[in-house]
């Protein structure tokens, strides 16, 4: 592995510590505390019934982990959803937790808010997948359909996983006020399949995943997809929607439909690769706001398949990025303070199982490797360790987890030199 960049790892007590998706900062505003969960596992099959500890590193202080709570709420690639709580003054987060609620809408799953100066703490009644940026409120949706349909990213129930619906009408993306706990519908899995609906989602399951708000608090875009055999990745279809937060206003920007040869009888789900779905040449992923009414995703588009940059209307302008350089699905952000610097990622290359973290340059169409890190091929879908980058607020540096020395660990990659040349 090679490291031209300046790698610090984190973490060094005997225990392992991970963040999770690439689409929050898990840096405090002033860059000096780290948020982070620690496990004693390297890469353990989730159960209802193991902990994590939440907590920090105090970057300045000696850089010790710091637990200020616990969850059994996660899993490998998201987390328990932890992240920093805009506009509520104070250090707090927020982070899923398990309750002793069983009338609860996803019965014994809520969210804990922890104030980290003072250790006061409550309990919202829903899990959280994305909390606004300005505090007020959340969405989220039902991570035991999640762990039915993509296993990957939900929690595992405390009973039997449950056989969800197909497209219920009184299930979907659900806000949260933040301060007051009270929640409603924002948009059904029903209305879903009913804007511009397609043949292919008539015996479909269907769900929402990589729901993000963008910077002022004003839209929300969201992947909806479904599939008739959620056991195979290869199967699922995607869209790329935007709704105003209440769900008003629903705009499809792009949609992968497509045929599936999979669904043969005699197709073998067993065959297909680790990393195969990632590599799709339909898959529509990783979607987060550049700025207020731009969008980067990897996706396709007008038959072609890589970062492209939408405008938040149907029918809108969309632009290939990084023509011919960006040209590996990947965890892409834009530096909090120059969009000139898109950071991201690429998966394990399929015969040194090394994957890069790189920054491109929208200037100057230049891509910029930063180091390179084995990924264990031994690991499964559900407990592989991404790098999921993510920028400090001043764009100096960044942050990832990786497995690269065998523990799963925290690691800083120092990109002054760069970013400021």
């Amino acid at each position: 592995m090679q490291h031209p960049f300046s790698c610090t790892r984190v973490g060094r007590n005997g225990r392992h510590h991970f963040f999770g998706y690439y689409n929050k900062s898990n840096w405090d505003p002033s860059g000096r505390y780290l948020l982070a969960h620690e496990v004693p596992w390297r890469d353990a099959q989730l159960t209802p019934e193991l902990v994590a500890k939440v907590g920090y590193f105090d970057i300045k202080d000696g850089g010790d982990f710091r637990a200020v709570g616990e969850t059994r709420s996660w899993n490998w690639q998201m987390g328990s959803q932890l992240q920093w709580l805009g506009g509520s003054g104070g250090r707090k987060i927020i982070y899923n937790v398990r309750t002793a609620d069983p009338t609860a809408r996803y019965p014994f799953f809520g969210a804990e808010i922890r104030d980290i100066d003072t250790g006061a703490s409550r309990v919202l009644p829903m899990p959280v997948y994305v909390v606004a940026p300005n505090g007020e409120w959340a969405l989220t949706v039902d991570y035991r359909r999640l762990y039915v349909t993509h296993e990957t990213i939900g929690y595992p129930g405390d009973t039997v996983p449950p056989r969800p619906c197909l497209c219920p009408g009184d299930d979907g993306i659900w806000q949260m006020d933040v301060r007051t706990g009270e929640t409603r519908l924002a948009v059904s899995y029903a209305r879903l399949a009913a804007f511009h609906p397609r043949g292919s989602m008539e015996k479909a399951i269907h769900w929402v995943s990589h729901i993000e708000v963008d910077p002022s608090s004003s839209r929300v875009l969201f992947l909806h997809r479904w599939t008739e055999r959620v056991k195979d990745e290869t199967c699922f279809l995607h869209r790329l929607i935007t709704m105003a937060p209440d769900g008003s206003d629903l705009r499809l920007l792009e949609c992968s439909d497509h045929p599936l040869p999979q669904l043969a009888a005699d197709f073998d789900p067993a065959a297909v690769g680790t990393f195969d779905y990632e590599k799709s040449e339909w898959q529509i992923s990783h979607p987060l706001w550049r700025q207020d009414g731009e969008i980067i995703v990897w996706g396709p588009h007008a038959g072609r398949i890589g970062y492209h940059l939408y405008h938040d209307r149907e029918g809108g302008e969309v632009r290939v990025i990084g023509d011919g350089v960006l040209t590996e699905n990947g965890h892409m952000t834009f530096s909090p303070v120059n969009p000139r610097w898109l950071l991201s990622d690429t998966y394990p290359d399929s015969t040194t199982d090394e994957r890069i973290l790189f920054l491109f340059d929208m200037d100057t169409g230049q891509r910029h490797d930063l180091g390179s890190f084995y990924a264990d091929p031994k690991l499964s879908k559900e407990n592989r360790c991404d790098l999921h980058p993510r920028w400090r607020p001043d764009g100096l540096q960044v942050s990832m987890d990786s497995m690269h020395e065998q523990d799963r660990e925290m690691y800083v990659v120092d990109v002054s030199r760069l970013v400021q040349q």
